[in-house]
């Protein structure tokens, strides 16, 4: 029997594929945690919390979150240069469901 195209579940696989596209990889939620956490933070700032991520990777990954409209990026034009990364108000709501995730986390860990 051939699935017909118009069930729920099909109509739901675009936004499915879409909200893991913006936050896939190892880092976009940890970003996303210490942002939630921390607000306004800068760029080495924000490096040292991440821990063991090269510079290219944290550059490359704030880029695409930036270009997905979850974080905002402040220049400030001065020597040395100062930029700073917060959450937009769309990276903000998915912090309760990061939230939801952890708490799904401790409750199903085994011991």
């Amino acid at each position: 029997m051939v699935k017909s195209k118009d069930t729920d579940s099909d109509s739901q696989e675009p936004f499915f594929g879409y909200t893991l596209s913006i936050i896939s990889g190892k880092w976009k939620l940890l970003v996303i945690y210490h942002l939630s956490k921390n607000g306004t933070v800068r760029y080495n700032e924000l490096q040292r919390m991440l821990g063991k991520i090269t510079y290219k990777t944290l550059s490359t990954t704030l880029k695409e979150m930036h270009s997905d409209g979850l974080i905002h990026r402040q220049e400030y034009p001065q020597i040395p240069p100062k930029v700073e990364y917060s959450l937009t108000e769309k990276g903000q709501t998915l912090w309760p469901i990061i939230q939801e995730m952890c708490q799904w986390g401790e409750h199903n860990q085994e011991k």
